[in-house]
């Protein structure tokens, strides 16, 4: 789409500083004695979930695709220095779900559909990973033009996906469906944490460097439940209401609120209360790690967690040597999984050394 040429020339000035910084060492190098190693889960992952095209398919979710998983799957390829897939996920990720009206993707992909864009609402954390993935490989391949499109992505992030509600700052789940006349919906999950300090040197002007203080400063008071963990969902009742499950979503640490620690850990954002609560939660042996636990009660899931979640488990707890000790990408059976198996290694190697 067309844009004034002024502000293409500052993003670009921007763009160029950010290429011309030195690249962060170690992502691809790093080998972690448990468990084989991270390029060759890379490549299984890649044989199993990313299509010819560059298309990555949700195996738990009707094949669908979307911008989450397009975001972890050019995170995983710039980790690895893989740039012929890295080109294929942009390619088709740009061709299959770019909005025409911003910079934004659109959240999901159905194949089979005649429209297979149904609805063209974004999901933040999803765009998130993409601006964060072309940051960094416009770092690590001199591209300048990958840091020009991260830094309009995050500028239209900024508009339409951050508000001020009652004094906070708040990052939305997508542009349109949360910000309610009564009440704001936020998906704790969707704060990244690991990538903040990225987003914040290309755009120094942005709130991403607040985010974090802010972030935090939500997730301390948004935890529930006799282990006192985040929810998947939370609510914020309009005014100065404070943060609760969400109406509409089982009030649970789930699937979705698992990633809240991951990411604190990455960040090294070590004394954040959610996280020693997932450390507890999570402390004893994998076999009695439950998939979800509700927050009302003392209920847990009746099935143990998966591969994917043993591996976020394993990520945050492990805070001595030997260090994790990750499940082989072979036991994840779903996309959703091996992503999360993924995303703790990469954690693992590149969070702040502090007790490993």
């Amino acid at each position: 789409m067309a844009r004034g040429h002024g502000r293409r020339s500052i993003l670009g000035a921007t763009a160029a500083v950010l290429v011309s910084l030195p690249r962060q060492p170690g992502h691809a190098e790093h080998r972690n004695a448990a468990g084989p190693a991270p390029r060759d889960e890379w490549e299984s992952f890649r044989a199993r979930f990313v299509t010819g095209d560059g298309r990555v398919v949700d195996t738990g979710n009707g094949g669908i695709s979307h911008s989450e998983g397009q975001g972890w799957g050019l995170l995983f390829a710039e980790a690895f220095d893989d740039q012929a897939t890295f080109r294929r996920l942009l390619a088709w990720t740009r061709r299959a779900l770019a909005r025409p009206q911003d910079r934004l993707h659109a959240w999901r992909w159905q194949p089979g559909r005649a429209r297979p864009v149904e609805d063209a609402n974004n999901a933040t954390d999803g765009d998130i990973f993409i601006a964060w993935a072309l940051s960094r490989a416009a770092r690590r391949w001199q591209d300048p033009d990958l840091a020009l499109l991260a830094g309009e992505m995050l500028r239209d992030l900024e508009a339409l996906c951050i508000r001020q509600v009652d004094g906070r700052t708040l990052l939305l789940p997508a542009a349109f469906g949360f910000d309610h006349p009564r009440h704001v919906v936020v998906n704790p999950s969707y704060y990244v944490f690991p990538a903040f300090p990225e987003l914040a040197r290309l755009r120094p002007a942005g709130p991403w460097k607040e985010l974090t203080a802010e972030g935090c400063r939500l997730l301390r008071q948004a935890r529930f439940g006799p282990w006192q963990l985040p929810a998947d969902w939370i609510q914020i009742d309009r005014p100065h209401g404070a943060p609760r499950p969400a109406q509409g979503w089982a009030p649970r640490f789930s699937y979705d609120a698992v990633r809240v620690p991951l990411y604190l850990s990455w960040a090294g954002l070590t004394e954040e209360p959610a996280l020693a609560a997932a450390r507890l939660f999570w402390g004893g042996e994998a076999s009695s790690r439950p998939a979800w636990t509700d927050l009302d009660g003392r209920a847990v899931a009746p099935y143990a967690a998966d591969a994917g979640i043993q591996a976020v488990a394993e990520a945050v707890t492990a805070t001595r040597r030997p260090g994790p000790r990750f499940p082989p990408l072979s036991e994840a059976r779903s996309y959703y999984a091996a992503s999360l198996l993924l995303l703790s290694r990469l954690a693992v190697a590149e969070r702040p050394q502090l007790a490993l």
